[in-house]
């Protein structure tokens, strides 16, 4: 079973999305219909094991990282429980 993952993983393409991508952007699309930018990418090589995120929305403003992190978790919090990490980083837009 582990090499079937493995292989799965190994023939990802780079022009593409994977479905788990496309799952999480739409999730916090929903969850932060105000972001400037979202970027979802499945750093595990496609298997959806790890997961780097970058939002760029308003609803972070007066917040700290760790409050705007904290966002980022409970709007993911039913697909954190099938990652094995990810990796957040947010900021506000720019006037």
């Amino acid at each position: 079973m582990r090499q079937l993952s493995a292989l799965r993983c190994a023939r990802r393409t780079l022009a593409s999305q994977t479905s788990g991508e496309l799952r999480v952007t739409r999730v916090l699309q929903e969850k932060f219909p105000r972001a400037a930018a979202i970027r979802v990418t499945d750093i595990s090589g496609g298997c959806g094991a790890m997961y780097e995120i970058h939002i760029e929305s308003e609803e972070f403003k007066d917040k700290r990282t760790i409050q705007q992190h904290q966002m980022v978790n409970k709007a993911l919090k039913e697909e954190i429980k099938e990652m094995h990490g990810l990796r957040i980083f947010t900021s506000i837009p720019k006037p």
